[in-house]
């Protein structure tokens, strides 16, 4: 009996762990490895375009999932501002503009990115370092990869040109203007009064050793070098022309207003600055009376104008940088969003362009006449143009630029020594706050 009975007891034991054992394995214990499950960050109009990147991934990787997260780039950003890089609405891999890398990384939330290994692998960069790549790097680490290129380009009305009599495939040089609204720049405004310092080298802010900050903008008018002071004369004779004709182009608020008027059909404005993302609005005021022009196309002082080496990157959370397998996803989600492969269908989807693609394979392409020169036309300004900087000082210099050119409509500075000092002084005072 004593042998029968521990037969029973056995068998019931056996019983009981097989089913142990599949309760475990059905309910996804240790015995069945999970999914690896990855957010992406994606705007509405770019979804069906990260939708098949997503395809692509998961077919060669197998057991993971990409769950994408239909949101606007800035609002996710905001939202990431507000909590932290632990919030699970915010996604694991996401696009940022190059300008807000250095607050995510003093806010410890990216995670560091082997940019030289995934841009070798992808191929197309001559100098990786030197172009968008580089400036995604804060000291040894990348924290970021180039999503897209942006820069500042030249728009020409060939009808308004004509009425005008002007030569518009000649490049249009500032300090020989005579009507106001040939040209229109809103100067006012940092992000376009670069352009003309640029071309004389002129740094509104600037680091030495990499944590030493500077300005030209606070040595006297007298000490300038001959080119710097020769373009803050053609900057200023510039809006005293606008001035004296009584144009609202120098008006914070009525200024963009009056570019937008002065540059549709019929009217006198042949030249203006934008970038590719004004196409649209532009193509409308000009009826298709339209041609597009590197930004070189605009000179100042016999040289051409520049903007900056700018835009977007793609950003891994740094909450999964010691996940090794939801990491890897995230370098393989990278590599496909970016492939040159597909890098037309991502224009389509997104209006962005590839930095490791040529303008010849876009125009190559069944896009429109129109987006191919815009495409052509930012590569080239692109190439000429200098490194953004991104330290978190320089969004001081909006304000700083701004408020001192405005200021002269109500100070009317009679030569351009009187109106550099207004420029002297609001830059003083913002060098004297980082002291402080």
């Amino acid at each position: 009996m004593k042998h029968k009975k521990s037969v029973f007891v056995a068998g019931l034991f056996f019983i009981g762990l097989v089913f142990a054992l599949s309760f475990t394995v059905s309910c996804g214990g240790k015995t069945e490895k999970q999914k690896v499950v990855l957010t992406v960050q994606a705007e509405q109009g770019w979804m069906p375009y990260y939708k098949e990147a997503v395809k692509r991934v998961e077919e060669t990787h197998p057991n993971t999932e990409i769950k994408l997260i239909e949101v606007g780039a800035f609002d996710h950003l905001d939202r990431l501002d507000a909590t932290d890089a632990s919030n699970k609405d915010v996604a694991d891999l996401f696009a940022i503009p190059a300008d807000r890398l250095y607050g995510l990384a003093e806010n410890e939330a990216l995670a560091s990115i082997d940019s030289k290994k995934i841009s070798s692998e992808l191929g197309g960069w001559s100098n990786f370092d030197l172009g968008l790549g580089g400036n995604l790097k804060i000291g040894n680490e990348y924290l970021a990869f180039p999503l897209n290129i942006e820069t500042l380009i030249t728009f020409v009305n060939t009808a308004n040109a004509k009425a005008q009599g002007a030569d518009y495939t000649k490049p249009f040089e500032l300090a020989n203007q005579k009507d106001p609204a040939t040209v229109l720049l809103p100067l006012f405004d940092a992000w376009y009064g670069v352009a003309p310092a640029n071309s004389a080298a002129i740094e509104f802010l600037g680091k030495k050793n990499g944590t030493e900050l500077f300005s030209d903008m606070v040595m006297e008018f007298k000490d300038l070098p001959a080119e710097k002071r020769a373009a803050i004369e053609t900057i200023y004779n510039y809006w005293k022309l606008n001035y004296e004709n009584k144009t609202p182009l120098f008006d914070a608020d009525a200024g963009w207003g009056y570019i937008d008027k002065e540059f549709s059909n019929g009217n006198k404005g042949v030249v203006r600055l934008g970038g590719p993302w004004d196409t649209g609005s532009i193509l409308e005021q000009t009826k298709g009376n339209l041609v597009i022009y590197p930004i070189s196309h605009i000179t100042l002082n016999g040289k051409p104008i520049l903007h900056w080496k700018g835009g977007w990157g793609l950003a891994i959370n740094s909450r999964i940088e010691k996940d090794a397998e939801k990491y890897a996803l995230a370098e393989a989600m990278i590599k496909e969003i970016v492939n040159p492969k597909y890098a037309v269908d991502f224009f389509k989807a997104t209006g962005k362009i590839l930095e490791n693609v040529p303008a010849e394979t876009y125009a190559a392409s069944n896009l429109s006449d129109t987006e191919k020169a815009v495409i052509r036309a930012v590569i080239e300004s692109y190439k000429i143009s200098p490194a953004r900087p991104l330290f978190k000082e320089w969004g001081k210099v909006w304000d700083t630029w701004r408020n001192a050119v405005l200021s002269w409509n109500s100070v009317n500075p009679k030569n351009a020594e009187e109106a550099y000092k207004e420029l002297k002084a609001s830059f003083d005072a913002m060098m004297a706050n980082f002291k402080m």
